[in-house]
């Protein structure tokens, strides 16, 4: 094979790589989560800690830009929704009964402004009768090594209010009302336990806080009785931010393509061209004379 078609072969080979994406490159820099927000976006996302309110279908609606909409269908307590990026800029946020008609009237509206580089939680807190929106701003940034960084909120109508701590770190609230929560604080990385006293005794649960994360604790009201914990992400590592999740476009219609569908296809199809072509270089070169041995 002359070396014109050999390289011909060759780039033949890399289009086909390139065409899939999958062309040799630079190591991408950096583990950011797809969809984290950029420089001109911040992070929203939604909350059901009601624990007397049925499920609801949430909307996240641009005021400045017109049929940009988020939506959450069927939004049950103790549901905490994937952070959802969207421009900066001022939002309604809407509920209504799962499976309402989304041009009813909302049972619950309230509007939020989302700051570029900014995360905000939008909880639907309180019971049922007074139910309310609370816009809650979240802190994404690291703790030092070797620590997590968690808030609690407090979610359990049950047992309120509560006073709250950490193993190994300081109270973190006295008497913190059904509804409210508390500021971040930096606490031991790793297996801990919330102590949390109400009207009842005191109650030792177990809490997950890997070093290097931020969550939020929601002290929730068990079905059958008594409370239990659930700890949520808010980010880990270098620029990971949980998001996705919903349906995101114009009236919360637009739908998404799995990214992984065409994975087996276009390996497949690469495998069978890099084997071809691999053949081909191996084949004895037919353009040069042949050898004779000597006499």
């Amino acid at each position: 094979m002359t070396p014109s078609t050999r390289a011909f072969l060759l780039s033949l080979l890399v289009a086909g790589l390139a065409a899939f994406g999958l062309a040799p490159a630079a190591a991408a820099p950096g583990d950011a989560a797809a969809g984290d927000a950029t420089p001109a976006e911040g992070l929203v996302r939604m909350a059901h800690l009601s624990p007397d309110t049925p499920a609801v279908d949430a909307y996240i609606d641009s005021v400045s830009t017109p049929g940009t909409q988020v939506v959450l269908p069927a939004v049950t307590y103790g549901d905490v929704s994937p952070y959802q990026p969207v421009p900066a800029g001022t939002y309604t946020v809407s509920a209504r009964n799962a499976g309402a008609d989304p041009a009813g009237p909302p049972a619950l509206a309230t509007t939020v402004t989302v700051e570029p580089g900014r995360a905000v939680t939008i909880a639907g807190v309180g019971y049922f009768a007074d139910l309310r929106f609370a816009v809650l701003s979240d802190d994404l940034t690291l703790p030092p090594a070797g620590q997590a960084r968690a808030r609690v909120i407090n979610a359990a109508a049950s047992a309120s209010p509560l006073d709250l701590s950490l193993a190994g770190s300081a109270a973190l609230a006295t008497g913190l009302e059904f509804g409210a929560s508390t500021d971040y604080v930096d606490v031991p990385g790793g297996a801990g336990t919330l102590t949390v006293a109400g009207s009842g005794a005191p109650v030792d649960l177990p809490v997950e806080l890997p070093a290097g994360s931020v969550h939020t604790v929601l002290v929730l009201d068990r079905s059958g009785g008594g409370i239990t914990v659930q700890s949520v992400l808010d980010a880990a590592g270098p620029g990971v931010v949980p998001t996705g999740g919903v349906e995101t476009g114009a009236g919360g219609t637009a739908g998404g393509t799995d990214p992984w569908a065409m994975v087996g296809p276009a390996v497949a199809a690469l495998a069978a061209l890099g084997l071809l072509l691999t053949a081909l270089l191996r084949r004895p070169d037919r353009d040069r004379a042949p050898r004779h041995a000597a006499s």
